[in-house]
């Protein structure tokens, strides 16, 4: 199944308590600003088939209210978008998303 397909279905965020403080301390990256970039558009994921080996994982790569761009891995468990870790877009993901948001 497409990934935004399975995003449509997807009702909500679950939150690991390791990781909300991971995000945070490691990339300055708080939780609301991860579900803002699953809320606005564009959002380009795909899956990220060399870390899926015990349950499928993707990547996206998105934008915040405050046109932060983030990198965001993720996995969606129960119909529940689960977040995996969350930092900056270096300059090449970076470029990619402003050529896809250009190309849109």
């Amino acid at each position: 199944m497409d990934i935004y397909k399975k995003l449509e279905k997807c009702t909500g965020f679950e939150w690991d308590k390791a990781n909300i403080d991971k995000n945070l301390l490691t990339h300055n990256v708080s939780s609301p600003e991860c579900e803002q970039a699953f809320l606005n558009i564009p959002l380009i994921s795909y899956e990220d088939l060399k870390h899926s080996q015990k349950e499928a994982r993707y990547y996206a790569l998105g934008k915040t209210d405050a046109n932060r761009f983030l990198y965001i891995v993720f996995t969606i468990r129960n119909k529940q978008i689960r977040i995996i870790s969350a930092r900056d877009m270096n300059k090449k993901e970076r470029q990619v998303y402003i050529n896809y948001e250009k190309d849109s």
